[in-house]
């Protein structure tokens, strides 16, 4: 099992994108959650197998429809006990 702990940069709120998240990652059976943040960016910490997450950064590099994906930083590794199942947005 691996983790990713990514931040989203764009036009990535009040387009549905969180949601967007949470079904793929639920489809993937990862662990984690999505939230907004206060900048206007989108943070994801995820975990699971690798392609699992292979394609759930696949699938966040264009989004829901209305979302403009600018850039996918990657942030300092969170611990994988730390992160919930089912995926979930948190505030």
């Amino acid at each position: 099992m691996e983790s990713i702990h990514l931040e989203i940069h764009g036009r990535v709120q009040g387009v549905g994108f969180r949601w967007y998240v949470v079904e793929k990652a639920q489809q993937l059976k990862l662990a984690g959650w999505v939230r907004n943040k206060s900048d206007g960016k989108v943070e994801i910490a995820a975990a699971g197998e690798r392609d699992a997450l292979a394609r759930l950064e696949a699938a966040v590099k264009s989004g829901p429809r209305g979302a403009r994906v600018e850039q996918i930083r990657n942030l300092s590794p969170v611990s994988i006990e730390s992160l919930r199942t089912p995926f979930e947005i948190v505030r």
